[in-house]
């Protein structure tokens, strides 16, 4: 990776490279073995510390980061589970950063899955020409993981088909993975000090394939849940559409107030309340803060790259279309009764800036 600033979304190794390298230097606490930090040095890398200038990269509570990395200190498997949208690929990134220096050992769960993406394939044309060899195999992040004592990500786990789940059974308890087709020591490869696993589930894909029972007592779980403050939530917004703006090539910084109406509005059809406390209906459709933020990078690119300003209410209006009602007719008439009656409510010239520009919603 020669030039990161031409990459959309470089690795949290990369992003954070300044800071993991200082956090080596001066932590001087017990590291469990393999590890690149200790556990208070980890913990300090995702939480924050101002007087040594890390930043804060996972809002959340505390106490879930020191369970998920004593979990990991004891080589059991990590499973993150929550809604969709609550940052979970964005923790296991950074713990995996923090504990190894390297977050790309990445599966990516889905129904095409198989298990040679998970352990191992072959480079066919040497294999036909010199047979089964160590030149001839292809490690996949498993295998990379156990042979380098490495953290292995594997994203949306419960989306894989069972019996590429239950493939992971003999890697978590014996720790080995076995490649018949080489002879000898070849034939062997056991985890090294620093191997662990962390894997992400969302909760409303329960059901789609279930992990066996074997399988989950080789993890502890942890539940990610939505940030509950409100002022947290506009503030992480806030930061990363900022961020994202400016590598967009954005000249003006998103407003805060157009801001709080965005976070005010996911929040409610989030939970099916107002702030005051008024029942409403709730969408079907995820509001997580991840699409919360990207519905203000899209208003900050709309409104700078079409009139070389600000986003403003009626963008947003124009951004929840696609991003809140997706392809549910029901979760439109959700937004639109929304927009009529309770954003005519609400004091504020942007709150009512929204009512106006209700009918700019499709339909």
């Amino acid at each position: 990776m020669s030039d990161t600033t031409k990459v959309q979304r470089p690795p949290a190794e990369v992003r954070f490279a300044d800071e993991l390298a200082r956090l080596r230097e001066s932590d001087t606490a017990h590291r469990p073995p393999g590890w690149a930090l200790s556990l208070q040095g980890a913990r300090r890398f995702i939480v924050g510390d101002e007087r040594e200038g890390i930043t804060r990269k996972f809002v959340g509570d505390p106490s879930l980061i020191d369970r998920a990395l004593v979990t990991l200190a004891t080589s059991r498997g990590l499973m993150l589970v929550g809604e969709p949208g609550t940052a979970k690929s964005l923790l296991s990134e950074l713990i995996a950063a923090a504990v190894c220096g390297e977050s790309t050992l990445t599966i990516q769960g889905g129904a095409a899955t198989t298990e040679d993406q998970i352990k191992y394939s072959w480079n066919y044309a040497l294999l036909v020409a010199e047979g089964p060899s160590p030149r001839s195999l292809v490690p996949a992040p498993m295998l990379r993981g156990m042979a380098e004592g490495k953290v292995v990500r594997f994203e949306e786990i419960t989306r894989c088909p069972l019996e590429v789940q239950d493939s992971l059974l003999s890697l978590l308890s014996e720790r080995v993975v076995a490649i018949p087709e080489l002879p000898g020591s070849d034939g062997m490869v056991f985890a090294n000090d620093g191997f662990t696993v962390i894997a992400t589930a969302n909760t409303r894909d329960r059901g789609v394939n279930e992990m066996s029972a074997a399988l989950k007592r080789r993890f502890n779980f942890e539940t990610v849940f939505p940030i509950a403050d409100f002022g947290t939530e506009l503030d992480l917004v806030e930061q990363e559409a900022r961020t994202l703006l400016e590598r967009s090539g954005v000249g003006v910084q998103p407003r805060r107030d157009v801001l709080e109406v965005l976070v005010t509005t996911f929040r409610e059809l989030r939970d099916g309340v107002t702030s005051s406390g008024q029942p409403m209906d709730r969408m079907s459709t995820v509001m997580s803060t991840a699409e919360a933020v990207s519905v203000a990078h899209a208003v900050g690119l709309r409104g700078w790259f079409l009139r070389g300003e600000a986003g403003t209410p009626a963008d947003l209006v124009e951004c929840l279309a696609g991003t809140a009602a997706k392809d549910n007719a029901d979760d439109l008439a959700r937004l639109r009764r929304y927009l009529e009656q309770q954003a005519s409510k609400r004091r504020g010239e942007q709150w009512q800036a929204l009512h106006r520009a209700r009918h700019l919603l499709p339909g």
